[in-house]
């Protein structure tokens, strides 16, 4: 893929898993207060759980890889969760060059 494509994946990785973010934290918030989330968000609620648990999954992929590849482990984890497989991508070429 060329480096146009991935700057447009990572711009709207981190802008979607930000917004899912603060839709979860957003729905803790209302069940503090004995309120429920709307109706209507109700899929977009799961979809960003699912899209939370696979970017948190990269995470913690590319941060248990990151040493390996001269990376800091925590800074890239965390990077590879907000982009998602971009960072990967990036982490594991940077060994094949």
């Amino acid at each position: 893929m060329t480096s146009k494509i991935f700057h447009l994946i990572k711009i709207t990785s981190v802008t979607l898993i930000t917004s899912a973010l603060g839709l979860e934290v957003w729905n803790i918030y209302l069940h503090l207060h004995n309120a429920i989330l709307p109706e209507k968000l109700n899929f977009a609620l799961w979809f960003g759980t699912i899209a939370l648990i696979a970017h948190g999954m990269e995470g913690l992929i590319a941060a248990f890889n990151a040493s390996s590849r001269d990376r800091n482990p925590i800074i890239y984890g965390i990077y590879t969760f907000f982009v998602g497989f971009v960072g990967l991508q990036e982490l594991f070429a940077r060994s094949s060059h």
